[in-house]
């Protein structure tokens, strides 16, 4: 398993998004590095993770539970083959493009070390929404990633340290329980009678996700 591409994005001006003054970062980029990577401080206030990468709109993007985005280049390969078209790594607006890790069958708090100083943690999967739709160009994008399930990982940044190109990731500590990162994103998306099954991945899952779970017990029950 490595880190088959470290990827970044630049602000820029774009037609398809709702964000502030029309800008986003989703055009990432690869970079050779090494970056550093940190928890960049709370959601609303902190932005990436890492180091040079621009994150626009802090309301939902961002913060020390969504530091890093990781997808798997598996994943990628198969979208080219179902749109018979090049992504190129960081097309997903990914910082991290894996591989030989399944990073969709991720656990939630599952930690994951990259190189020899970072461990990172995953948090949950990747909400779609109208500027990934409009950077990729595909109509209908958010109904058939929504509908694939398998949305790549947030993850939060536990020892911090500098990255590259190229490093291997191994995996530090798998959690006792079966909540996936797809499973939560199912939850979270088609299927939310599985919210209550979220809850036993505990402190490690995202916290939107949690109150949102806990929600759904309150008014419907375990």
């Amino acid at each position: 398993m490595k880190l088959l591409s470290l990827n970044v994005g630049r602000a820029r001006a774009v037609g398809y998004t709702d964000q502030p003054e029309g800008m986003t970062g989703i055009d990432k980029r690869p970079v050779d590095g090494p970056l550093r990577v940190t928890a960049p401080g709370p959601k609303g206030v902190g932005g990436s993770g890492l180091a040079g990468d621009a994150i626009c709109h802090l309301r939902h993007h961002g913060g020390d539970d969504q530091a890093v985005y990781a997808v798997a280049r598996e994943d990628l390969d198969d979208w080219e083959r179902e749109l018979g078209r090049t992504l190129p790594n960081g097309v997903f607006g990914e910082n991290l493009t894996t591989w030989g890790l399944d990073v969709s069958g991720a656990l939630i708090g599952e930690r994951w070390r990259i190189g020899s100083e970072v461990v990172l943690e995953v948090t949950s999967g990747r909400i779609p929404c109208r500027t990934f739709q409009g950077h990729l160009g595909e109509k209908g994008w958010v109904k058939r990633f929504t509908h694939r399930g398998a949305p790549g990982a947030y993850l939060r940044v536990i020892e911090p340290g500098e990255i590259r190109s190229g490093d291997p990731i191994g995996i530090a500590h798998r959690p006792g329980h079966d909540v996936t990162v797809a499973v939560a994103f199912r939850a979270s998306t088609t299927e939310r009678e599985l919210l209550p099954r979220l809850l036993t991945a505990g402190d490690a899952l995202h916290p939107e996700t949690r109150a949102a779970a806990r929600a759904y017990v309150a008014k419907y029950g375990a």
